[in-house]
């Protein structure tokens, strides 16, 4: 899985599926695979209202495993968890508090996957390795007993 023969001038090229195809045309597994599993869309923000900037915090969704990167009860999730948004091709465009590392995004966009994403580099290990993963630091909301409170206190800034 992954890569799509094209030939050009008698060299055969191996371009992965991502460069060859339209988020609407991958298979589930494809699009599956394009989340590199590093958990910042997990991540609690916060939108200034005046200014509509988006402010990612180091709380996280309780339903993160941290092992892996990906969601405990992921086709459970938008019923357990209301506001997670199941990312389809439709509102990918609209969701500007995607980071801009995302996957999704960047296909969308015409624009290659980074070095570290895993279906480049061939190890899940890589978003860890290159600091994106948000499993050294995130805490989970069930550590807080009024989460509100605490949002603004535990704001974050990448350098991206």
């Amino acid at each position: 899985m992954g890569k799509t023969r094209v030939e050009s001038s008698n060299l055969m090229h191996t371009v992965p599926f991502w460069r060859s195809k339209s988020l609407d045309e991958m298979t589930r597994e494809e699009w599956e695979s394009l989340c590199d599993r590093c958990g910042r869309c997990c991540l609690y923000k916060l939108q200034d209202e005046e200014s509509g900037k988006i402010y990612y915090t180091s709380i996280v969704c309780s339903l993160l495993d941290f092992s892996t990167g990906c969601c405990s009860r992921y086709t459970e999730r938008s019923h357990l968890m209301p506001d997670c948004i199941t990312l389809s091709t439709a509102n990918i465009p609209q969701l500007h508090w995607m980071p801009s590392s995302c996957a999704y995004h960047l296909v969308a966009e015409g624009k290659d996957l980074p070095e570290w994403h895993p279906l480049r580099s061939g190890t899940p290990d890589s978003v860890k390795n290159a600091g994106i993963s948000v499993c050294s630091y995130a805490i989970p909301d069930t550590e807080f007993n009024n989460l509100d409170k605490e949002l603004e206190r535990h704001i974050i800034e990448w350098l991206e």
